[in-house]
């Protein structure tokens, strides 16, 4: 007899269950190994991005079943929100989608049509041939995918933040991400996600999120920022990333071991 299989939370549920805000990290290199160090940390959440990062549908694959062991909720980000990219992701067995640059509510209702089977969307039916449905050994899959799969969607725009309510009043938006990086860069000010302006978006962002019973997280690599955040109301806050932990470590060695002449040295090659 074939294993029966019962799929794990989604992260909409296990924000829901928790007493206190989520904490996650990036994974940004495409490796299944740096996946897996990263879901046995005692984070809550592994965000496998493919907007910035090296990232196709196989790395994706592997490192979904390298952190499959962990107590961990992997959180997948696509380069775009098109359907046909959205079906194959889901296929592959992602659960918890992020879905960047989304700007109104028209957009994530049809991002939510993009995760639903029909007649409530349009996802094409293949789970007899994938991952999603552990090829039909989860038992009445179909019924019931759409409480396997959490949606969540970047506020990342001035335009985003207007309308962030009729984002996030979306049946089906299961949350919301707030983007300082790219947000500020539509308030014109590239590389200032600090700036007041942008705080005070970011802020009123999740407010509304919290007033409207639905969670928002945001993106704070900065302790200080993170917990101005949480402090703030959000549900989930993502700390930092394995390529920016390697890189600032790393440096962190060289300046210590090698100093000043380390320095030149480097900037040789």
């Amino acid at each position: 007899m074939p294993v029966r299989m019962t799929l794990p939370p989604t992260l909409a549920q296990r924000i829901a269950a928790s007493d206190r805000p989520l904490a996650g990290m990036w994974v940004c290199s495409g490796s299944a190994l740096n996946a897996e160090i990263a879901a046995g940390s005692g984070l809550d959440i592994v965000l496998i991005d493919a907007e910035h990062s090296p990232n196709g549908p196989e790395s994706i694959l592997a490192q979904l079943q390298a952190v499959a062991a962990y107590p961990v909720a992997p959180l997948v980000r696509p380069p775009f929100g098109d359907t046909v990219v959205i079906k194959q992701y889901l296929d592959l067995g992602v659960q918890n989608l992020l879905i960047p640059m989304v700007d109104s509510p028209e957009q994530a209702a049809e991002l939510v049509r993009a995760v639903r089977y029909p007649p409530e969307g349009v996802r094409g039916v293949g789970s007899a041939l994938a991952r999603s449905a552990r090829w039909s050994r989860v038992p009445g899959y179909l019924a019931d995918a759409a409480s396997t799969v959490s949606l969540f969607v970047q506020v990342e725009s001035r335009a985003a933040v207007e309308r962030v309510g009729d984002i996030a009043s979306v049946d089906g938006v299961d949350g919301i991400l707030v983007g300082p990086a790219d947000l500020a860069a539509s308030m014109g000010l590239l590389g200032q996600q600090d700036h007041p302006e942008v705080v005070d978006a970011v802020l009123h962002a999740i407010r509304v999120g919290v007033e409207l019973g639905v969670p928002a997280g945001v993106n704070a690599f900065a302790p200080d920022a993170a917990q101005r955040y949480v402090d703030a109301g959000a549900a989930f806050v993502l700390v930092g990333a394995d390529v920016q932990l390697l890189a600032r470590a790393s440096e962190a060695l060289a300046d210590r071991f090698i100093g000043d002449g380390g320095a030149a040295v480097r900037s040789e090659y």
